[in-house]
């Protein structure tokens, strides 16, 4: 399965049905609000983060890596509690009960759940903004060290 900035792709009925086993909720692209918010907070930092470079001011560099951080975080925090919620609130009726299991899924890297192996981990658009978030802070540095002023001894 594939989640992208406003959808959600790959196997996603199959997952379901195996999920349905031991009670976990349908996977449906309604149940996230944030796929219509997404585009909209990337594309505004995109702008801002060009702005930034066309301008050339370094606060709004700086504004621009903190904002990446921020919203890199609260994506992460929001995919933890999506994750949490999804494996945790379970159907206490399903067919598979292991009691005192939760099935949630990792945030990032491998988890064998059952007899799966669950592997989660950024894609293009993840790795896109990682890049973004390195290129903006060795940027930040370089004026950094440019700016000081010698010291005389």
């Amino acid at each position: 399965m594939k989640i992208w900035i406003n959808n959600i792709t790959g196997d996603v009925d199959i997952i379901n049905g195996l999920n349905h086993y031991i009670g976990m909720k349908h996977i449906k692209v309604e149940m996230f609000p944030e796929f219509k918010i997404m585009p909209w907070l990337v594309g505004v930092l995109i702008a801002f983060g060009l702005t930034a470079s066309l301008i050339g001011k370094k606060s709004l560099l700086v504004t621009f890596f903190v904002l990446l951080i921020l919203l890199g975080i609260a994506g992460l925090v929001d995919y933890y509690q999506w994750g949490y919620d999804y494996g945790h609130n379970l159907d206490p009726k399903a067919a598979i009960s292991v009691p005192g299991m939760s099935y949630q899924p990792p945030m990032i890297g491998t988890k064998i759940l059952l007899n799966f192996t669950a592997y989660s981990g950024p894609d293009t658009g993840g790795w896109i903004m990682v890049v973004a978030g390195i290129l903006t802070g060795i940027a930040i540095g370089i004026e950094f060290f440019k700016n000081r002023s010698p010291k005389i001894i």
